[in-house]
């Protein structure tokens, strides 16, 4: 038998259509969005036009600073203008961000100069290093051999041991393996147009005769010119050496033991363009001081000679007498 429930009426209900007589209109929306932005557009592109120099470098300043600096104020975490950093191994340091091709700074073009240069020192310390170590000879002297980047450039340092000293005993003859050693360095300089400058150091070990006839100062520059013989050798350009300085034991590497094999060393600095620039400002303003008082001495001397070979004048008439 069929309940009461199976006799109830069976309802449909259906979901009314809510489509609009004349389509679907949000497509207005987006189109005024457009309108909008674009109004902004011209409105920021007319407000560009009409403001001054001054006006268009603060509103820039603003765009690069960092959002940190802009809130809670200080220095800015990378020492670049522009907000995103780059261009170097380390972004926090100044020698790792790529200058901007559009900075209006005088110096821009000099600092960058500065930093190409200072990637081809890196570049050539790496090849160096490269070489030492693929090359047998070199590599088993590879304690004696430090390469590091100074303030003046580039420095190779070749080191003294007790057991492999660089030359003879008090002599600038240069033993066979700092001949290699010199020789192998030499044609890879050449890569860089940058100027060579040499010196030698020694320990603070006495000779008998004291500093009457031959003491550190000539041994040590003696030492420093056998070796720059050896670099062109090897094929370095003579034009490449600036200076060969001497400077005894007035610089050794080991503060706590004066006679130490290693302060007894030579010191090969590929100079950068700042510290080159330097050493030639120097020589050309001595000369220029040694020109100019000797053009002095000779100017002085026409003047006196002028003077003496001049005729006296002749003596005034005297006034008659009444």
């Amino acid at each position: 038998m069929s309940s009461a429930n199976d006799m109830r009426p069976i309802i449909v209900r259906r979901a009314k259509s809510h489509a609009k007589p004349h389509g679907n209109h949000s497509w207005k929306i987006a189109y005024a969005d457009f309108m909008t932005a674009m109004m902004a557009l011209f409105l920021v592109l007319w407000l560009l036009s009409s403001a001054n120099k001054k006006t268009l470098e603060g509103i820039a300043e603003y765009f690069r600073m960092p959002l940190k600096v802009a809130v809670v104020g200080g220095e800015r975490s990378s020492q670049t203008p522009s907000v995103i950093p780059g261009g170097g191994m380390d972004v926090m340091r100044k020698d790792g961000e790529v200058m901007r091709a559009h900075d209006n700074d005088p110096s821009a073009e000099q600092r960058r100069n500065e930093f190409q240069e200072a990637q081809r020192l890196r570049a050539l310390k790496n090849r160096l290093e490269q070489i030492i170590e693929n090359n047998p000879m070199l590599k088993q002297f590879r304690p004696q051999l430090l390469l590091d980047i100074t303030s003046e450039g580039l420095r190779i340092q070749i080191l003294d041991t007790q057991n492999r000293p660089m030359f003879r005993t008090g002599r600038a003859e240069v033993e066979p393996y700092m001949r290699a050693i010199l020789r192998e360095i030499g044609p890879v300089i050449n890569d860089l147009p940058n100027k060579v400058s040499l010196s030698g150091h020694t320990d603070s070990a006495n000779y008998s005769n004291g500093e009457r006839t031959y003491s550190n100062w000539e041994l040590s520059s003696d030492r420093a010119n056998a070796s720059r013989r050896e670099l062109i050798a090897g094929g370095m350009q003579e034009g490449k050496v600036l200076r060969v300085l001497g400077l005894a034991a007035t610089m050794p590497l080991d503060k706590s033991d004066l006679l130490a094999p290693v302060n007894r060393r030579i010191s090969i600095v590929v100079l950068n363009q700042k510290a080159q620039a330097q050493f030639e400002a120097e020589n050309a303003s001595a000369a220029d001081v040694t020109v100019k008082a000797q053009a002095g001495k000779v100017a002085g001397a026409m003047q006196e000679g002028l003077a003496a070979s001049a005729p006296a004048a002749p003596a005034a008439p005297k006034a008659k007498t009444e």
